[in-house]
């Protein structure tokens, strides 16, 4: 579908910073945009301070969507007894696909903030997606994550809270996509109720998230079992959502 044929130009933005970016490029390239904010109920309150700024950038109010079957990911995990695979997370279709379909139009021009770095994503879900009409303007403009930090605080936006500790996306406080044992101990670290609430979950359901693969041999580990001490490793890219030198035109004040 061509873009020309359009009735509606659709962001979706998710409190991450190449959301943000993509967004505000989005309203200089076509002017009359709808933003949704599909809200997990799982995410760092820092979020709506950051939402609320970036209003103010964009000039315009964000839809805020939620699932009406669930309030936050524990209550997915127990209900449907079900935590994560390597096809995915059912959070990720109960509190952002299926709300953010809800509200799709078939000739909507879809807005996402793939990063120059993602353009793997963006064939996949095109592939996936055929029906749909999506567009990726930071990829279209070779724009990094990096480049959307830059850009956010070039314009006076401090990053959510998440990324401040060290997180690489700004998703759910422990996104269970993650096997990484320092992805975790960071989630430990700095939100252990969180930690713990899905470490029992985790037993409960007979499921070990982490992986350590010693000798060549990959085995399955407990958040439980994880040892004591800080995360060293980098943080792992873990993507969420339905389907995060600096060039800032169109996106400045």
């Amino acid at each position: 579908m061509s873009e020309r044929n359009h009735k509606r130009v659709v962001c979706h933005f998710s409190c991450g910073a190449a959301s943000a970016v993509a967004t505000k490029m989005a309203i200089a390239n076509h002017g009359n945009v709808t933003i949704y904010r599909c809200d997990t109920g799982s995410e760092h309150p820092d979020n709506e301070r950051f939402m609320a700024e970036c209003e103010q950038w964009f000039g315009q109010q964000i839809q805020v969507i939620k699932s009406k079957r669930f309030s936050d990911i524990y209550e997915v995990f127990e209900k449907r007894r079900f935590m994560s695979s390597p096809a995915g997370a059912p959070c990720t279709t109960e509190l952002k696909k299926l709300p953010g379909n809800q509200n799709w139009h078939p000739d909507d021009l879809e807005i996402f903030g793939y990063t120059a770095e993602e353009s793997h994503r963006l064939e996949r879900w095109k592939k996936n997606n055929p029906e749909r009409n999506i567009s990726c303007p930071l990829i279209d403009r070779h724009l990094t994550k990096q480049d959307c930090f830059g850009i956010l605080a070039s314009v006076g936006i401090e990053l959510p809270a998440m990324y401040g500790l060290g997180f690489r996306n700004n998703n759910c406080i422990g996104c269970v996509k993650s096997s990484s044992i320092d992805y975790w101990k960071r989630v430990r670290k700095y939100f252990p109720d969180q930690f713990s609430r899905t470490a029992r979950i985790e037993r409960d359901l007979g499921h070990a998230l982490c992986k350590r693969t010693t000798g060549g041999v990959v085995e399955r580990v407990f958040l439980d079992e994880i040892e004591e001490g800080d995360p060293i490793g980098r943080d792992p890219d873990i993507a969420c959502g339905l389907f995060c030198a600096m060039e800032s035109e169109g996106v400045s004040k």
